[in-house]
């Protein structure tokens, strides 16, 4: 037995292309290069999954004939004799090509077919003495010629960016790959309807703003021609929602990209996907109800149970999330207690003690959020609310009723990330004014993550914004915890990647 691919195995990648075009010239001078005539009317999955139980004679009997289209992607040779294995969009399914059955021309062309090849196919199904569903073609035609040979064992690669720079490849060869993909597609489809079901209305923003707000985090910055001015590719779409909310759309949301100019990492990417809703007459605490019942519906939706393996990890959403307040999460965590813990002196003891940077520190108790990154946030492993943000990391958060220095805010932590932020809205337009303010003396004391101050806004306010509650939830992430990948990569069909060198690993 030989293949394709042991007789190429000895050529490098120059020579199999060389070998390949000069495949495709003769092809051209025969006219026969990229017909776009053959129709298939049946997909590989679905006749394994209609015909893999058929007793092997009903099926020589009464089984009619298909046509299939797809990619070649193995070839064993047996003399006069050729197995070869088909992949279409729904799966794979095994070719049997005897010279007797397709005749001397037919013959032929499978003689010189490589791995890659796209063909088309039309035969009969029957089952090989090992039981292996199969179609016998009585017809195969190229339809396009692969000038570029796949990679071998591509599962084994070391250098896996090349993964993420030719995600064509990877996709043609790696099922796993497009599984997640799939998966990805499915939960972006459930959230929408998940929404829609309970009136949420979907909405679009703009992706260009002349004020970068609604997040804390440094923006793109491009330029309008026509009007001179400088734009900014947003950093989150929260202002332009609640300015919605004003208007009377007590229930909106929107599903799209934003753009932040910060470091790439396992868990960081330039553009990500973010769902934002915003509900009227709610708080935060509803907030966390919803999205406990959302990540039980995603659960039941990709693995059928909302208990599933996520890597090494063991998730089981049907369980009430844990909710836990900032301070008693860091006093669990460094054994102070949580007086202490809600205490700038102590605060400042705390992170002197573990040596993080004086000059990166957040004012006041925000120092808070920063020793909580530091020693708590990656091991939150099971699913946790994090409550009662300190009020200097959250300036578009409403104040806490029994104490001002905290906000009413949660995120949501699941292996170690964080995978959605809410809060009640601030809709004091006032409180607003100032919190904007204080951040714009933030950006000029050098902070280039501080927020602008957006005036227009402020005025939206001014006509008054309901009682409400919003949350962002990070589509990248909450698929790498239902999928069980490590990194953000392995999520986004088209990572950016450093030009020409492998992928910076820094972290924001």
């Amino acid at each position: 037995m030989s293949s394709t691919s042991d007789k190429a195995g000895s050529q490098t990648d120059e020579q199999q292309v060389a070998v390949r075009r000069s495949k495709l010239h003769a092809l051209r001078e025969n006219g026969q290069a990229f017909p776009n005539d053959f129709r298939r009317d049946a997909l590989c999955g679905p006749l394994r999954e209609e015909y893999a139980g058929w007793e092997a004679q009903k099926l020589e009997s009464d089984s009619p004939s298909f046509k299939l289209s797809g990619r070649v992607t193995a070839i064993r040779s047996f003399g006069k004799t050729v197995f070869l294995n088909l992949r279409d969009g729904s799966g794979d399914l095994q070719l049997f090509c005897r010279s007797a059955d397709l005749g001397a021309e037919q013959a032929a062309l499978v003689k010189e077919l490589d791995i890659g090849d796209i063909v088309g196919t039309e035969g009969r199904l029957f089952f090989t003495r090992t039981g292996e569903l199969t179609l016998r073609a009585a017809q195969l035609r190229l339809l396009v010629k692969s000038l570029r040979p796949l990679p071998e064992k591509w599962h084994g690669l070391t250098d896996v960016e090349q993964r993420y720079r030719r995600r064509y490849v990877d996709l043609i060869v790696n099922p796993d790959s497009r599984e997640v993909f799939k998966l990805r597609a499915t939960v972006v489809g459930r959230v929408r309807s998940f929404l829609q079901e309970r009136d949420f209305m979907e909405v679009e923003t703009p992706m260009m703003q002349s004020v970068a707000g609604g997040a804390a985090a440094r923006p793109f910055v491009t330029h309008h021609n026509t009007f001179d001015i400088d734009l900014y590719l947003r950093v989150a779409p929260e202002l332009f929602l609640k300015r919605l909310v004003v208007g009377g759309f007590e229930r909106v949301f929107e599903l799209n990209r934003n753009f932040r100019n910060e470091g790439i990492s396992t868990q960081h990417n330039p553009e990500f996907t973010m769902l934002e809703f915003y509900q009227a007459y709610a708080d935060y605490e509803e907030l966390m109800d919803l999205t406990e019942e959302l990540l039980r519906d995603l659960a039941v939706t990709v693995h059928g149970g909302a208990a599933f393996s996520c890597g090494d990890l063991e998730l089981d959403f049907s369980k009430p999330f844990r909710r836990v307040a900032m301070t008693s999460a860091v006093a669990e965590a460094t054994g102070i207690s949580e007086e202490q813990a809600a205490d700038e002196g102590e605060l400042q003891a705390l992170a002197d003690k573990l040596g993080l940077d004086k000059q990166g520190r957040k004012p006041g108790l925000g120092l808070l959020a920063d020793i909580f990154e530091e020693v708590v946030e990656h091991t939150l492993q099971q699913p946790v609310f994090v409550t009662r943000f300190p009020l200097e990391v959250s300036p578009l958060s409403r104040k806490s009723d029994d104490d001002p220095r905290f906000v009413d805010r949660f995120e949501l932590f699941i292996g170690g990330r964080e995978i959605a932020n809410g809060f009640s809205e601030l809709n004091d337009s006032e409180d607003q004014m100032e919190r904007f303010q204080q951040q714009a003396r933030l950006r000029e004391a050098g902070d280039e993550e501080a927020q602008q101050v957006d005036e227009d806004y402020v005025r939206a306010l001014e006509h008054g914004l309901p009682p409400t509650a919003g949350e962002g939830i990070g589509i990248d992430r909450l698929v790498m915890v239902l999928a069980g990948v490590e990194s953000i990569r392995d999520v986004i069909l088209f990572p950016q990647l450093k030009p020409g060198g492998r992928a910076e690993s820094s972290s924001r």
